[in-house]
């Protein structure tokens, strides 16, 4: 079954978590709409992860309103579990996917209102299309990174399990979520492992028996609509592997993993770091212990029966790679034989060929919704708050997007006396269309 010449209110590009969303909301609201996805849903879950990856919340706190995970509340959903849920969401939802359809352009329409769409199944027109692709499109990988083929070099996103990898040790550049449990993964393994360590905020997994998402959501943090300045792109250190454990550096260390500083340079087999380790660890530190200061004082404030935890304030002394760090590596010398590249990813809005983007490709909008009348935004790190691209939270702002979807749907089935009239003489063609101009 092609799509050639289907006209559509409404578009969703994507069937991951915030294609999802945006199609339950405009569902309730009665928008007529089509949500296209070029694999399967979820497919990022599925194949854009290593095997052991889980949830970083908990199946209470990683889930949309309208079901619960068939697991322990407290419990964290393994990345198969998580694709089969919004599977699950939109057979519950009766949701209009269409997989295995890729969008390779869209267009503003220069003679009629809306948009035209390019498929590999045919040609779409819709008044309006929702960029619900998320933040993880490209994965990037710095251009320092050594013209080396004697050199296993992959991206976190190519990562599965220790065996694909060659034998030997291994440098994970990138002490984020996925980079530190890749890292420790690989430790577990045997593998010899190097961490390139840079900056990051470091909240405990659980403190005063609530896990850290219930205390950023009690606190205000993840509904925070801006960003603290230089913190906007700060990477977070948690981790739900294994039931879920803090991340602690220090005792990594301790286990025999290599901690070095920001990765600076290669030249001539020889890996180069910032001189900047403790300092990085230490600002870590800064932002596990302001939070438990905020909790404690959050307990103090509404009078909680919540057991104090002062074991969460010790800290081990620190290991010789951060009292006396690795300022080059010889990579050969080690044995390191694999690179990989925990290094985050970059959007790819090439196929929405409209005026969107300011000069740096960046989408300009308000809320997820641009400023080119028609298009939305959905998914993006700090879309409205801190939490957006969470699957909660990305879940609250397609309620937003459709909301205004909706408005403007209204407006444009507005019908002045005379129309009215009209209508009222030939009932026969009362049922207007709402594709209207913007």
């Amino acid at each position: 079954m092609t799509l050639n010449n289907i006209e559509i209110d409404t578009l969703v590009v994507g069937a991951g978590q915030a294609g999802v969303a945006m199609s339950e909301h405009l569902s309730k609201l009665g928008v007529p709409h089509l949500v296209l996805e070029r694999k399967r849903i979820a497919e990022a879950w599925r194949t854009g992860r290593w095997d052991s990856l889980v949830a970083n919340g908990p199946a209470w706190h990683d889930r949309f309103p309208g079901l619960e995970f068939d697991l322990d509340a407290d419990a964290f959903a393994g990345k198969d579990q998580v694709a089969d849920y919004f599977e699950q969401y939109v057979r519950k939802y009766n949701l209009p996917v269409r997989t295995g359809v890729e969008v390779r352009q869209v267009v503003r329409n220069a003679d009629r209102p809306g948009f035209t769409i390019e498929t590999n199944q045919g040609v779409i027109r819709a008044n309006r299309v929702v960029a619900a692709t998320g933040p993880f499109q490209r994965p990037v990988i710095p251009a320092i990174a050594p013209k080396d083929d004697g050199l296993h070099q992959i991206h976190s996103a190519a990562y599965y399990n220790p065996e694909q990898l060659p034998a030997g040790a291994v440098l994970v550049v990138g002490a984020g979520s996925s980079g530190v449990q890749i890292a420790e993964e690989l430790m577990r393994a045997g593998r010899q492992v190097y961490l390139s360590v840079g900056a990051h905020d470091r909240p405990p997994r659980s403190y005063r028996n609530r896990d850290f998402c219930w205390w950023l959501g009690v606190l205000g943090e993840w509904d925070a609509e801006i960003a603290k300045p230089g913190r906007e792109h700060v990477t977070i250190a948690v981790s739900g592997a294994r039931g879920g454990h803090t991340v602690d550096f220090r005792a990594l260390a301790h286990q025999g993993m290599t901690l070095v500083g920001l990765t600076q340079s290669f030249e001539g087999g020889v890996a180069r770091f910032q001189d900047n380790l403790a300092e990085n660890i230490n600002r870590g530190d800064e932002n596990y212990l302001a939070l438990l200061d905020a909790a404690d004082a959050y307990v103090e404030r509404n009078g909680l029966d919540l057991p104090p935890e002062p074991e969460a304030r010790k800290r081990l002394p620190d290991p010789a790679c951060v009292s006396d760090p690795l300022r080059e590596l010889d990579l050969a010398q080690a044995n390191v034989t694999t690179i990989i590249w925990a290094t985050g990813y970059g959007v790819d809005f090439s196929w929405l060929q409209v005026d969107a983007f300011d000069a740096n490709g960046k989408p300009q909008h308000q809320r997820g919704v641009s400023k080119e009348p028609g298009v939305y935004f959905l998914g993006l790190p700090w879309l409205s708050r801190r939490g957006s691209s969470f699957i909660w939270g990305v879940w609250h702002d397609a309620k937003h997007v459709a909301g205004h979807i909706a408005t403007q749907r209204t407006y444009l089935a507005y019908r002045d006396r005379e129309q009215r009239t009209a209508d009222e003489q030939q009932p026969s063609i009362s049922n207007v269309s709402t594709f209207g101009a913007h």
